[in-house]
């Protein structure tokens, strides 16, 4: 069951799709009888039924709950839910926010579907639009590429660090044996100690062998802490683990936070699939880049020595530090935790580095700002991965909340790759200039059309039509136009370019080679995705054997036949783009 109702105290009792739960109490509420029918409605929103499904959204409707109790009361009501008349509930929205309008519709929406008991007029109202209008949120922008180096190189410097000083303590710990009844243990036998027992200051194997005076009995405290944090990870290294895997991966922060060990499948020596639960869908999955691989393996062998003594509470989430300052619901010690619910421990993390931003102010560490600006630097790299970073998010979602420009030269900038890449299609819808024997000698007068949009003159036509300004697949036009690179110098475009090409006029004597190519096609479809043949390859190949080859006469063709061998001897290819 992924919710219920608790009586005594009043409570709703949720368990979410990651397996974990949260109880939202209830209790000490001006009017006991709205709440509760409020909680029923509550554990009606939750998942799969709702859209509950995480500890955050479940607090913030929790929240809702508490301040339309309280604010009603305030006002005078002291009915229940089936009480609540349509009037009494304008009143409220009206002096209220468009996301705590949404929270308490779906409260009462949620307490109607389970007992049908709202008002007619109430229930009719609860269809219709919101009273608030919704104000639209800024995208997150991403950090400057200053910023974001700042924090990639001192989150690296704490990783690194904090790794040297475990390798060093689990070698003095291979080193150590059963401690002495002396006062004076060696760092040896203290990592050999806590290595055997748990980073546990209070248990009475410490306390037995603590002997001597005060001052000796502060020095093997000091002792003791500084192997402990050696050995065992901190919660501000483990802040710096997980903010720089999230540099490395781009994976939503509630996902970072969720990702347990049951989550981590290796799919090869170097290669990861995580899976983890992203709060606002479901359960989603990814290919780690290489480095990421690398931190994450590096993690499980730094976390390893402490999962030996985690609780079973935490024992299969993936990020745990130790803290001497923490206690669990039942009251019992446990200095093992999960990662941090708040913001404090990345506060500390900056305190520790002294990063600032750019503007030299203490640096804020925004996860959602981490994602956004990883997704930019890909899309700044020529990134060609899926039409959208997130599936759940629509093209312009995307657009304005991982690639909105920032800037009057970033504006200008995208305005230029808009036109180009319009002016680019407009020329690609043109029709080919396919001439055949008889029509190339008559070029200028039966085609005046084309030699305008060519802007031939007689002498241009002669060489075009004589074979002087050939390339592999047609005759160009024009060399140097800078349709595909810089003007003034030769065309660098591939041999399939030219078929899309404005400038193309493909010629009898050019039928072997477009078999040719015709050929490469079908050898790089065998061997390609379909998805990766069509995104490279899919408009040429199409453009040639719908529009190209039907115009050559049958006579060239099978004259063409007869040169083509199935294999990229005679193609002007790359090394990388050979075929099998």
């Amino acid at each position: 069951m992924p919710a219920y109702v608790m009586d005594e105290p009043l409570a709703v009792r949720f368990v979410f799709p990651n397996g974990r739960e949260w109880t939202a109490v209830l209790e000490g509420l001006p009017n006991p009888g709205l709440a509760r029918d409020l909680a029923k409605g509550l554990a009606a929103n939750a998942h799969p039924s709702g859209g509950i499904g995480a500890k955050n959204t479940a607090k913030a409707y929790a929240v809702a709950l508490r301040k339309m109790v309280s604010a009603l009361a305030e006002a005078g009501f002291t009915g229940r839910a089936p009480d609540l008349t349509r009037a009494a509930l304008v009143r409220y929205w009206m002096a209220s926010t468009y996301t705590r309008e949404r929270e308490t519709r779906m409260l009462l929406k949620g307490f109607d579907a389970v007992t049908g008991a709202l008002r007619p007029e109430v229930r009719t109202y609860l269809t219709g639009n919101q009273i608030q209008a919704y104000r639209g949120t800024s995208p997150y922008k991403a950090y400057t590429d200053g910023e974001w180096e700042r924090l990639e190189t001192s989150c690296r410097a704490v990783v690194d660090d904090s790794w040297a000083r475990h390798r060093r303590a689990l070698e003095l710990a291979a080193q150590g044996g059963e401690p002495s009844a002396s006062a004076h243990h060696s760092p040896q036998d203290i990592a050999w100690l806590l290595l055997r027992d748990g980073p546990f200051p209070d248990r009475p194997v410490y306390r037995a062998r603590t002997q001597g005076t005060k001052s000796t009995q502060w020095d093997l405290r000091r002792a003791v802490r500084q192997v402990r944090s050696d050995l065992f990870p901190h919660p501000v290294v483990q802040v710096a683990y997980s903010v720089l895997f999230g540099m490395y991966c781009g994976v939503v922060p509630d996902g970072i936070d969720d990702l347990g060990l049951d989550g981590l499948e290796w799919t090869g020596d170097a290669t990861m699939l995580i899976t983890y639960i992203k709060g606002r869908t479901a359960r989603e999955s990814s290919n780690l880049p290489a480095r990421a691989v690398r931190l994450l393996e590096r993690w499980l062998a730094y976390s390893a020595p402490l999962r030996n003594f985690t609780d079973a509470e935490i024992r299969g989430q993936l990020w745990i530090s130790y803290t001497p300052k923490w206690y669990t619901t039942s009251g019992e010690f446990s200095p093992v935790v999960g990662p941090p619910l708040g913001t404090g421990r990345h506060r500390d993390l900056v305190k520790q580095l002294g990063l600032v931003d750019d503007a030299g102010k203490p640096f804020v560490i925004h996860r959602g700002r981490i994602r956004a600006t990883y997704h930019e630097r890909l899309a700044r790299r020529g990134w060609t991965g899926r039409a959208t970073i997130d599936p759940n998010h629509t093209a312009r979602t995307e657009g304005d909340h991982y690639v909105t420009p920032t800037s009057p030269a970033q504006l200008d900038a995208v305005e230029s790759i808009i036109e180009d890449g319009q002016a680019d299609i407009l020329r690609k819808a043109l029709p080919p200039v396919v001439l055949s024997a008889g029509q190339a000698a008559q070029f200028a007068e039966d085609f005046p059309d084309e030699v305008k949009r060519l802007k031939l003159d007689a002498t241009a036509i002669a060489e075009l039509v004589g074979g002087e300004r050939d390339v592999f697949t047609a005759a160009c036009a024009d060399q140097l136009a800078g349709v595909h690179g810089p003007a003034g110098q030769p065309c660098p475009a591939r041999p399939w370019v030219c078929l899309l090409c404005p400038l193309s006029v493909f010629l009898p004597r050019h039928a072997a080679n477009l078999l040719r190519l015709n050929a490469f096609f079908a050898r790089q479809f065998r061997q390609m995705p379909t998805e990766n043949f069509v995104r490279v390859f899919g408009p040429y190949a199409d453009r040639l054997t719908s529009e190209i080859l039907p115009k050559l006469s049958v006579e060239a063709k099978a004259k063409g036949e007869r040169e083509v061998e199935d294999d990229d001897t005679d193609l002007p290819l790359r090394p990388e783009e050979a075929t099998l």
